[in-house]
């Protein structure tokens, strides 16, 4: 009989505003219950510190020149992470899948660098702790990323969704996963499209006192400028990076619609954003060579109105975009609940990731385990 392991994920994503908390029991192979998610916001001075580092670091050498405001802040991060741990009280013997805070990845380099100190939160904790899921992953010619599809894969079989289907999660950065068949995880398929939530993010925090654009409320009042836009899909269209598979929200800035007001640079940058997600879903259309598919949507970009309709209106017909939530699953939690799961796979010590979802060689095994 397979164990059933009490797993705790622990997900702070690219908008670095705080850690999303799940608590789950799985087998770490085709079961899971879901028992408990809870949000947690950073302080304030984390919050900046966190944006104000990334802000300096857009080279692997940065690393080492601002190693001690990294050293330092990995120390918080880790701290409010243990508090978390105490504060959800649990009573079972539990795993710790401890994400961390990313603040460079790049595969190119064999770098893909998350704040948190997994020795050190197995101390304040008295837990095993399992992090570092994507260093082995970029070792054996993966990207590190994305590692949610085999979570995906198992959210299919939990609730019994029709497949061929695809995942498509809008974080910082946006991916899809594209699961079609039930029973062969090699058939597993999942990318980085570009960015999601990040250029949006970006230019709300430079330009007001706001963390995001809640509901698309900002991204309503503007205007499109055409010309801007015209021109940085050209940009994007033609840029040196295109053949990247695995993507930083450092990869992106918006420098290129500087000049306009709040309002209306949100608005330029929720229709370019929502081009190029359109445009890689109705490509999957075509690769699959099926008439229709439904895309569940995930993370925190779905409750964002005007960026959903946007894709809605660039998408081929035919493509289905639902709500993730319509199958009572909460999609703010989604990652968070996928970190748990591998965080059981890696003491198993089976694969989390495979050649067609992060380019790796082979099926590959993650997790750092501190016990």
């Amino acid at each position: 009989m397979q164990k059933n392991w009490v797993s705790l994920g622990l997900m702070s994503g690219t908008s670095g505003d705080g850690i999303d908390a799940s608590i789950i029991r799985t087998n770490g192979i085709n079961q899971y219950d879901s028992v408990k998610d809870k949000y947690f916001e950073y302080d304030s001075d984390i919050y900046k510190d966190i944006h104000d580092l990334k802000e300096k670091i857009h080279k692997s050498e940065h690393i080492k020149t601002y190693n001690k405001e990294i050293n330092d802040l990995e120390r918080r991060i880790t701290i409010f992470h243990a508090e978390i741990v105490k504060d959800l009280n649990i009573t079972d013997d539990v795993i710790l899948g401890f994400h961390g805070q990313t603040i460079y990845h790049n595969p190119n380099e064999k770098i893909s660098r998350q704040l948190g100190n997994g020795k050190l939160l197995s101390q304040l904790t008295n837990k095993r702790v399992v992090f570092n899921f994507r260093s082995n992953d970029i070792l054996n010619g993966g990207q590190g990323a994305p590692l949610s599809p085999i979570f995906h894969h198992l959210i299919t079989i939990k609730n019994r969704i029709q497949l061929p289907v695809c995942f498509l999660n809008i974080g910082g950065i946006s991916n899809i996963t594209i699961v079609k068949n039930k029973d062969n995880l090699a058939e597993l398929i999942s990318k980085d499209i570009g960015p999601g939530n990040c250029l949006i993010d970006n230019w709300v925090r430079k330009n007001s006192n706001k963390k995001f654009d809640k509901d698309g409320l900002l991204a309503s009042s503007g205007t499109k400028n055409e010309i801007i836009f015209e021109q940085a899909q050209e940009l994007y269209m033609n840029r040196k990076s295109k053949n990247k598979l695995s993507f930083d929200t450092n990869d992106f800035d918006v420098s290129f619609i500087r000049g306009l007001s709040l309002e209306d640079g949100v608005t330029t940058l929720t229709d370019f954003t929502a081009s190029i997600i359109a445009e890689e879903l109705s490509l999957a259309l075509k690769v699959l060579k099926k008439n229709s598919i439904d895309v569940l949507v995930c993370g925190g970009g779905r409750k964002n109105n005007i960026l959903l309709k946007k894709i809605k209106e660039k998408i081929l017909p035919h493509i289905n975009l639902k709500l993730i939530d319509d199958y009572k699953i909460n999609g703010d939690f989604v990652e968070s609940q996928a970190f748990a799961f591998l965080a059981v796979r890696s003491v198993l010590r089976l694969p989390i990731s495979f050649p067609k979802t992060t380019n790796c060689k082979d099926p590959c095994v993650g997790g750092e385990i501190i016990n």
